[in-house]
């Protein structure tokens, strides 16, 4: 599993990008991220190709970042380790 498996995933065009993102959440992470952490992760894609990865995101009731309601695109994708559905120019 891991990067390997996150990068079959963001190239598997049988299933939706929030179908991906939940696989990977819950499959390539312990203990797994909840289900409720796509539509953050989706937030924070979004960011990045508007190029504003210190956009807040809102979190999930229940779930912080450093005691915080919010947090940044950046810390979500790298926390997320989402960079399989990132593309980077040269």
């Amino acid at each position: 599993m891991g990067a390997n498996f996150a990068r079959d995933l963001a190239e598997a065009e049988s299933l939706t990008l929030e179908q991906q993102l939940y696989y990977h959440l819950r499959s390539n992470f312990f203990p797994p991220i909840p289900g409720s952490m796509v539509q953050p992760c989706l937030d924070a894609i979004d960011a990045f190709y508007d190029d504003a990865l210190d956009r807040a995101i809102a979190l999930p009731e229940g779930i912080t970042y450093k005691g915080n309601a919010y947090a940044p695109a950046g810390a979500l994708l790298e926390q997320h380790r989402l960079d399989p559905w990132l593309e980077y120019e040269d």
